[in-house]
C-alpha cells in the first residue's frame, strides 16, 4: 500500500507541480528522489510559515515591479529621443539607426532598456521624426518618439 505525504515544492517538478506548490505525492517519490535532490520540504507547519513569507516577499516585489514598470511607462510615453548622425549630400544616412543605437541614446538620457524592449520594425534610414514602441514588464507599453536630425550635410566637390 502507497502513503502519500505533503511536500512543498522547491522547484518546477514535472507532473508534479510548480515552485512553491505544496503538492501530495509519493512516500517512496519523495524519500527516494525530491527530497535527496532538494526539490522539496516537508509540508509542515514550520515549512508552511516559511512558505506564506516567502509568497508574501515576492507578492510584495511583484507589486514593486509593476510601479517600477508603471512609472517609466509614463516617464517615456512622449518622451523625444533626439539623435543627430552624419548625413550624405542626398540627405541619406551615413548609418542606419536600430534598436541598440536607440537603446544607447536611452541609457545616455538615463533610461536602461534592453534593446529587445525596443520594437522598430525596420532600422531608420533617414532624417525625421519616428514613433516607437516601448514594450516593459507586465504588459506595459510606452510610445516615444525618435527624431533624426542631420549632424553636419556632406559637401559636394
Amino acid at each position: 500500500m502507497f502513503h502519500e505525504m505533503k511536500v512543498i515544492l522547491l522547484e518546477d517538478v514535472e507532473n508534479v507541480g510548480k515552485k512553491y506548490e505544496v503538492k501530495e505525492v509519493k512516500d517512496g517519490y519523495a524519500r527516494n528522489f525530491l527530497i535527496p535532490n532538494k526539490l522539496v520540504k516537508l509540508a509542515n507547519r514550520g515549512n508552511l510559515k516559511w512558505l506564506e513569507s516567502v509568497k508574501g516577499e515576492m507578492d510584495q516585489k511583484a507589486e514593486e515591479d509593476l510601479k517600477k514598470s508603471q512609472e517609466l511607462a509614463s516617464k517615456l510615453d512622449d518622451l523625444e529621443v533626439n539623435i543627430s548622425v552624419k548625413v550624405g549630400a542626398e540627405g541619406q544616412l551615413f548609418e542606419s539607426i536600430n534598436n541598440v543605437k536607440i537603446a544607447e541614446k536611452l541609457k545616455e538620457m538615463g533610461y536602461e532598456l534592453k534593446k529587445t524592449q525596443i520594437t522598430l520594425k525596420d532600422p531608420i534610414k533617414e532624417v525625421g521624426e519616428f514613433p516607437v514602441k516601448i514594450s516593459l514588464d507586465h504588459n506595459l507599453e510606452s510610445d516615444i518618439r525618435v527624431i533624426i536630425s542631420a549632424e553636419n550635410k556632406g559637401t559636394e566637390e
